[in-house]
């Protein structure tokens, strides 16, 4: 990742705004609680956070990225907006991450991943773990690249062509793989695909216990 991101980073949020379209929608439907915990799987320059840092002040907020390049921006980001002491952030692998280890918290109100999930080659053992760190009446937000399916054929191809020179590869069965989540006992999942299926928007909750 950090090949990727060294120099990237510094141009990311500035380019990355015009494509990686639904962020702003997770985040206003992220709404925690007083003193809830937000999550963010994969947080990047820390963008997402610091929005959402600003949005809900009731909120504790957390995130962990893989790119010590892209932690090295967000820390900056996040000093900068001055929120250093709501956002806390940590190295970490989102296939095998623990909350407790990474910041003293075992499971988390609100977990989001936004555009990650195309770059984990290992996706499914992500959204795993994602689910493992939620609370009880938690919900976990996702948005990332759909299948483009009402979209002109032209236009995908050339779409993930592009993608796949920043290692970045659509997850074709993610829609499915929430169907699966969805018959789980204990979650129910909201799924709606965005632009044309451009992009899949995802909202899975986890019901409380009794």
């Amino acid at each position: 990742m950090d090949a990727i991101y060294r120099y990237q980073r510094y141009v990311y949020d500035a380019t990355r705004k015009f494509y990686l379209l639904g962020r702003d929608r997770l985040i206003g439907d992220l709404a925690p609680g007083p003193g809830d915990r937000v999550l963010e799987v994969a947080c990047g320059t820390g963008r997402n956070l610091i929005a959402a840092a600003r949005r809900y002040p009731q909120g504790r907020f957390f995130g962990f990225d893989i790119s010590a390049a892209m932690l090295e921006t967000a820390g900056s980001s996040i000093a900068r907006a001055r929120l250093g002491d709501r956002i806390r952030i940590a190295a970490g692998d989102a296939t095998d991450f623990s909350g407790e280890r990474l910041f003293g918290t075992a499971a988390f109100d609100r977990i989001c991943i936004s555009y990650a999930l195309s770059m984990i080659p290992p996706w499914k053992g992500a959204l795993q773990q994602a689910l493992g760190a939620l609370a009880p009446g938690g919900r976990l937000l996702i948005v990332d690249f759909g299948g483009q399916e009402r979209l002109p054929r032209w236009f995908k191809r050339l779409l993930r062509a592009w993608l796949a020179q920043f290692s970045v590869e659509p997850r074709d069965a993610l829609t499915a793989e929430l169907d699966r989540i969805a018959a789980m006992p204990g979650y129910s999942v909201r799924c709606t695909p965005l632009y044309r299926g451009y992009a899949v928007y995802a909202v899975v909750t986890k019901q409380p216990t009794a």
